[in-house]
């Protein structure tokens, strides 16, 4: 492809050097002479058209190729943040548009009752069209998330009213179609861990995705790091966020430009931000998982979901374990699940590095899990 650029460019600017001087010298005869050889009349006339031509051509076989990829670079970047926009986001950027152009021209239309000059009243014309359109984008931009969840509160006022006489639509169906429009708003942390990829493609969440820019800020700066254990968590996070907008196309993903300059902490600002849009936090953080129950918001934390749908096992029964390690206490064994549930086996010590078959005695439930106590089974 590169080769073919190439080979276009140097033919064109070829093309474009050789008419050139043939309108440049217009009808005249031109004469000089090379190494004592006096060149006159057509022979000198085509010569010189086609050194103009090569001079031409190595211009354009040297400009033209890095004009194209400068174009492509850009076209590139630009496409891959009109990705990043969500579908609403751009409806509602045609419908400003259109909506400033219809007020940029009732503004306009007494103009031409003024008898100005002509360039006069073009140049306020664009000048009104141009900084109307501008604050129509602007604002529209600046206040998507208010406005499209203004939109879902009258879309589900609507839905509720026409609902109310519909006897036939069973009330939990009524309420499952309210909890799928609520928005769930992401944090850093479980962007960071990575599960919520899986957990939205297998549609255990439901409703619009909000991403707040504040959080994609804060992703950056870790991923702009010093620190290498922060900048790899940083950067899978924005990997996973890429990993969605590409793969997950069914799932209504929206950023959120809301943001809030008087207020420093995320966790702040994402309370905030969820209370404004009657949504739901996202999150494997306990400290906002406890703050955000202090203020009433509504949170889905994803490890209370893999908690619940880790395996049950119940004391008495047997199962067979890998011991790959001692435990803490005194001649401890460690084993785990396929789910990732430690078992601590006793008197499992001596059975390092061997499969056994050991007998439930106990399950725990902590703040990091569920742990599994048992010993091996006596034959």
């Amino acid at each position: 492809m590169k080769k073919l650029i190439r080979l276009i460019s140097f033919a064109a600017g070829f093309l474009a050097g050789f008419q050139l001087f043939a309108f440049i010298s217009g009808t005249g005869t031109p004469s000089f002479k090379f190494f004592g050889i006096e060149f006159s009349g057509l022979a000198a006339h085509y010569t010189l058209r086609t050194v103009s031509g090569f001079i031409f051509g190595l211009i354009f076989l040297i400009f033209i190729p890095m004009m194209v990829n400068s174009f492509a670079s850009v076209t590139d970047k630009w496409v891959k943040n009109l990705r990043r926009i969500p579908l609403q986001q751009i409806i509602a950027n045609i419908i400003a548009i259109i909506v400033s152009l219809v007020l940029a021209a009732m503004i306009t239309s007494p103009l031409y009752k003024l008898n100005l000059q002509t360039w006069l009243a073009t140049l306020v014309t664009v000048v009104v069209y141009s900084g109307v359109v501008y604050i129509g984008l602007l604002l529209c931009n600046q206040k998507f998330a208010d406005i499209d969840a203004l939109l879902r509160t009258l879309l589900n006022f609507a839905r509720d009213k026409r609902d109310e006489g519909n006897t036939t639509l069973p009330r939990a169906r009524q309420r499952s179609r309210q909890q799928a429009n609520i928005p769930k708003i992401l944090d850093t942390s479980v962007i960071i861990d990575g599960r919520i990829f899986d957990i939205l493609r297998t549609g255990f969440l439901e409703g619009p995705v909000v991403i707040p820019t504040f959080v994609l800020e804060e992703l950056q700066f870790i991923a702009d790091s010093s620190d290498s254990l922060k900048r790899n968590r940083g950067r899978r996070g924005l990997d996973i966020l890429n990993k969605i907008q590409k793969e997950l196309i069914s799932i209504e993903i929206i950023i959120s430009e809301k943001n809030y300059p008087e207020i420093s902490e995320v966790d702040t600002k994402l309370l905030k931000l969820t209370q404004e849009m009657k949504g739901k936090i996202v999150t494997n953080d306990y400290n906002l998982n406890k703050i955000a129950e202090l203020q009433g918001v509504d949170v889905l934390n994803t490890n209370d979901l893999t908690n619940a749908v880790k395996s049950i096992v119940l004391p008495g029964e047997e199962m067979p374990v890998q011991i790959i390690k001692e435990g803490k206490e005194h001649n401890q064994g460690v084993a785990y699940l396929d789910d990732g549930t430690m078992i601590v086996v006793e008197g499992g010590r001596f059975l390092i590095g061997k499969n056994a078959h050991v007998v439930v005695t106990s399950v725990l439930q902590t703040s990091a899990g569920r742990m599994v106590f048992a010993k091996p089974v006596a034959h």
